[in-house]
């Protein structure tokens, strides 16, 4: 299931590898030997989140904001590791039916409780199982969790589940809220998932509508030395020319996910106190797809899902669309996917000509010269780029023989024109990869599931061959097979293609030269910034 922005201003960009997605157009200075403390951070925010609670809703946009606030079990690191954070420590059983994890000692809960097993048994029993987004998947053969002491919690699986996904899964998956502010409550209604109660280094303070978030130091933090900083102003900014102009005049530190827009970020980098960096969002691929709905004749034929695979120029799409901070996609997983990623798939180089052959093999050709058939395309509304693309393919379209008219819709009506109602030909999606491809990624082209789903394979394609692939990967507990599963499962893809995937990207930030730490690991912006630190 794929999590995104909420809005459309969260937009764009990528390197064009796995190593040029590590670097820093502009680098940040050297880091000074002793950090300092205090200090108000002042950071753009974009949007704001109806429910700021990321154990419900699993989202870059909730995470920007909350992940200071709540704690996951663990967190990404550069070194292909996990940062034990809530917990210290996890093993997995043989049989892979059950992870015990050890948990941190001496942590308080932001109104003083301590912090305790119950609390992480009751988060994923009741939270992680039942109502996030991701996590109803990740966790749909979860028992029970056990808590033999306080600093205990096993999780018990009816399947065999696999350590690998959940060590994965640890980072978006697993923030922990308070039992005892959540136990016996109304969740949907209960007020902490606006006034978070956590135990990360900042505490919740002040939601002010169309002004800003504010949050502070938490004096009890169980990170040695940290946090640096005083407080967190989020300062809500719409308008991403507003926030460019806000940065020039020294009036926000920070803005991350390309709040910037791209046409300004030459001339703010050259700004002596200004920084564009390019590297702490490695662990949140986006996709740009084109979703197809097998229920319409055309486009269940593979030779047609091929010609407009054809149509597509690849490197138009990341150099005109995306400006160049894209890269060209070969399947469902990007990249910086490792170590799942394989590029021996079949690949469909840009030819025009070969697509219209595709399309008259078909059976589809040309009427009197003209259209060979009819088609709705939808972009999906909350990216330029998803928009423009719906443009792009539009014309590509055209050029091969088939009319496109485009569809345009607001978010909640795209979503239920394409997962709900199937009200839809060809449609521009933008699926976010999560560091395993069971975290996000296979539930887009599995058989068999419940309409209504978003974000997931609502297009008619039910694939045997591809449903044993995705099946086998969920149970398999060897992590070489694991991996060589996956790799058969971008084969298939790339083969059928039950969906095209165009190009992937993740995004920018700009942040003032006297902000320290900043992409310290993959998931930086969505991450708890306990170590960042501002300089006098």
């Amino acid at each position: 299931m794929s999590a995104r922005f909420p809005l459309s201003r969260r937009a764009l960009l990528s390197g064009v590898s796995a190593a040029a997605a590590l670097a820093v157009l502009r680098p940040v200075p050297g880091r000074a030997a002793d950090p300092v403390k205090g200090g108000t951070l002042t950071v753009a925010a974009d949007t704001e989140p109806r429910n700021l609670n990321p154990a419900i809703v699993a989202s870059n946009g909730v995470f920007y904001v909350a992940s200071k606030v709540v704690e996951p079990l663990a967190e990404m690191a550069y070194d292909g590791q996990l940062t034990p954070l809530l917990a210290t420590g996890w093993t997995g059983s043989p049989d892979g039916r059950s992870i015990t994890f050890t948990l941190r000692d001496g942590v308080t809960w932001h109104d003083g409780k301590p912090f305790t097993a119950a609390d992480v048994a009751w988060s994923a029993t009741e939270i992680w199982a039942k109502k996030q987004n991701l996590g109803r998947v990740l966790f749909k053969d979860l028992d029970a969790v056990d808590t033999p002491d306080d600093r205990t919690a096993i999780f018990r699986f009816r399947q065999p589940t696999p350590l690998q996904l959940i060590e994965n899964a640890l980072p978006a998956v697993t923030a922990v809220l308070p039992k005892h502010l959540f136990d016996g409550t109304d969740i949907d209604k209960n007020p902490h998932n606006e006034q978070l109660i956590g135990t990360g280094p900042f505490l919740y303070k002040e939601h002010k509508p169309g002004e800003y978030y504010l949050l502070e130091r938490n004096p009890s933090y169980w990170g040695e030395n940290q946090p640096y900083l005083d407080r967190i102003v989020y300062r809500v900014l719409p308008d991403r020319g507003a926030i460019a102009a806000a940065h020039e005049a020294g009036e926000i530190q920070l803005s991350a996910f390309s709040a910037v827009p791209l046409e300004e970020l030459e001339r703010l980098k050259a700004l002596p106190d200004l920084a564009v960096v390019r590297k702490g969002y490695e662990g949140i691929t986006y996709q740009l797809t084109v979703e197809v709905n097998h229920r319409r004749k055309e486009l269940a034929d593979v030779r047609v899902r091929r010609a407009i695979a054809h149509a597509i120029d690849q490197g138009y799409v990341v150099d005109t669309i995306f400006r160049g901070f894209a890269a060209a996609s070969t399947g469902p997983v990007p990249k910086t996917g490792v170590p799942f990623y394989t590029a021996d798939v079949a690949t469909y180089a840009f030819d025009p000509r070969k697509a219209e052959a595709l399309l008259d093999e078909a059976g589809y050709p040309r009427q009197g010269g003209g259209a060979r058939f009819a088609i709705r395309l939808l972009p999906a509304p909350w990216f330029e780029q998803t928009r423009q693309m719906g443009d792009y393919l539009r014309q590509a379209l055209q050029a091969v023989g088939i009319d496109a008219t485009l569809v345009g819709n607001d978010d909640a009506a795209h979503i239920k024109a394409v997962y709900t109602d199937h009200d839809f030909d060809l449609a521009i999606g933008s699926p976010v990869y999560r560091n395993d491809p069971a975290i996000s990624t296979t539930i887009l082209y599995r058989g068999g599931l419940p309409a209504g789903v978003p974000f997931a394979n609502q297009y008619g394609y039910d694939d045997a061959a591809m449903n044993a692939l995705i099946d086998q990967a969920a149970v398999e507990l060897d992590p070489a097979k694991r991996i060589a599963l996956y790799q058969q499962f971008q084969a298939r893809a790339a083969d059928q293609l039950p969906l095209i995937v165009a190009a992937e990207f993740t995004f920018i930030t700009v942040a003032s030269r006297k902000l320290h730490n900043v992409a310290t690991n993959p998931r930086w912006a969505t991450s708890s910034w306990a170590d960042t630190w501002l300089e006098g």
